[in-house]
């Protein structure tokens, strides 16, 4: 009789293959704990020879080790370096993260310029430190500005903003004066390439036109 995949029972990890499931079957038949641990090691071994990607991850023994036990059905009396996992730790569900729901005010700004603004609203003994971080809001609020819409912005808009998102609360000292932002425009680029593909062209014409004249020329001295 045949034995054929689809009678054989699933494989729980098709990365190590179906050799490395029977050696676990196997190991659970021995009586001797000790001739388990030792095949137990070796069947560890021979998985992470197969992927050997997983070396590359945190605690990548301790992940072969949960696999070995999972592979087993979690009823496999050997010695474990790592805490034993349990069938219910594996059906355990991650916590839902919540999805903010408040809108945000200016969308180029994004939500950590307003809790950078609700954090400096918060310093009242720090004059000082509260004037530093109030400028250090400003100049990121002008890049902000700027990289996301590829335009300059006067300072007055960027004062006139932090004035709007803190409700009044933040101003910006009369000596300060906001970093200059360069508007990286990418028609320099373009017309860079424009000019490289039109002397390529160019240079493929005259290339062709000379092999045409080459060829005329032999032609007539043929004859």
């Amino acid at each position: 009789m045949f034995d054929y995949n689809t009678t054989r029972p699933s494989l729980l990890y098709s990365e190590y293959g179906r050799n490395i499931q029977n050696m676990v079957k196997y190991i659970k038949t021995l009586e001797s704990k000790e001739e388990r641990n030792k095949h137990a090691q070796a069947v560890i071994d021979l998985m992470g020879f197969l992927n050997p990607h997983l070396r590359d991850v945190a605690d990548f023994k301790h992940k072969l080790w949960d696999h070995l036990f999972i592979i087993a059905d979690f009823d496999l009396d050997v010695d474990s370096p790592y805490p034993i996992p349990s069938k219910e730790s594996l059906d355990t569900k991650p916590q839902r993260v919540p999805y903010p729901s408040n809108k945000i005010r200016y969308k180029h700004y994004g939500k950590t310029v307003e809790l950078m603004i609700e954090r400096a609203k918060e310093i009242t003994e720090e004059p000082e430190r509260k004037s530093s971080m109030v400028a250090s809001i400003a100049n990121f609020m002008k890049m902000s500005y700027v990289t996301w819409n590829k335009d300059s912005v006067s300072d007055e808009s960027i004062i006139n903003d932090l004035k709007t998102l803190s409700k009044g609360e933040l101003t910006l000292d009369e000596n300060v004066n906001l970093n200059k932002v360069e508007v990286r425009s990418t028609n320099n680029k373009t017309r860079q390439n424009n000019n490289f593909k039109q002397r390529n062209n160019n240079n493929n014409n005259n290339r062709n036109n000379n092999n045409k004249n080459n060829n005329r020329n032999n032609g007539k001295s043929r004859y």
